[in-house]
């Protein structure tokens, strides 16, 4: 297995003369977990956006693997990336197997894996019983999970792509607490089997819990990088966040739990 899935160097991106990113550096691991913190407008989304292609480099060096950015085909990169947005502009009426096959769109492995494929990410989601649904009549929460459903079954089976990267924004949106628990497990459950997963989160203690590594953003730039164990301080988010929390370890899991 590979040291290094991705790597940033002195990343900039200023696409429109603006910067949005600056002197971005991290390395994810497959296996790893990496959650992206900031206020708002701190510059989540746009590293994400950074690191699917949707925004270009305009300086410094990101590998994927150990190549370039710029030498993956986009089919290749559609084998290894999958990519779960913000908000989803989907409104065809297709029905929920339908818009999760549309993951297996880059692999040419034929209905029988694909079908297998679906069923274990629709169970991985908890959409089992809204298959046969129409996407437009779900709800919020739901859709959701159909969609991060999808991007599951992109990058589900190893033997598809020679690295498997998920970036997803705010998985949690919009899911009650049983289904926050469950795709954060099925997300770590990926990571396990060689994935690195890098998501945009706004509950510290779903960070706490599910992350190995925390990248905190502030106007585009990287103010820190590490375990959510170092870098939660109320020093930290005094500073970055402007607001007083207490932060207490969880007497069970050992990890820093943050209360306003």
């Amino acid at each position: 297995m590979m040291d290094t899935l991705l790597s940033l160097r002195a990343a900039c991106a200023a696409p429109w003369g603006r910067a949005l990113l600056q002197d971005i550096n991290l390395q994810l691991a497959p296996g790893q977990v990496l959650g992206i913190l900031g206020p708002n407008g701190a510059g989540k989304t746009s590293l994400l956006n950074l690191l699917c292609g949707a925004t270009p480099l305009t300086a410094g060096e990101m590998l994927l693997g150990n190549r370039p950015i710029a030498d993956w085909s986009i089919r290749q990169r559609a084998c290894a990336q999958a990519v779960l947005p913000q908000q989803s502009s989907l409104n065809f009426p297709y029905t929920v197997e339908e818009v999760v096959l549309l993951g297996r769109t880059p692999h040419a492995t034929g209905s029988s894996v694909d079908r297998e494929v679906l069923a274990a990410t629709l169970e991985a989601t908890d959409t089992c019983a809204l298959r046969q649904r129409l996407y437009t009549q779900l709800s919020g929460g739901e859709r959701q999970r159909v969609q991060l459903a999808r991007v599951f079954a992109q990058v589900w089976r190893a033997q598809d792509a020679p690295l498997r990267l998920l970036l997803l924004d705010e998985p949690t949106a919009a899911l009650d607490l049983s289904h926050q628990k469950l795709i954060m497990e099925s997300a770590r459950r990926l990571a396990s089997q060689g994935s690195a997963v890098v998501m945009v989160l706004h509950d510290f203690n779903l960070a706490a819990r599910y992350t190995e590594l925390c990248l905190v953003l502030e106007q585009g730039r990287q103010q820190a990088l590490g375990s959510a164990q170092e870098l939660f301080t109320q020093e930290m988010f005094r500073k970055v966040f402007r607001v007083e929390v207490n932060v207490n370890t969880h007497p069970a899991l050992d990890i820093h739990l943050v209360i306003q």
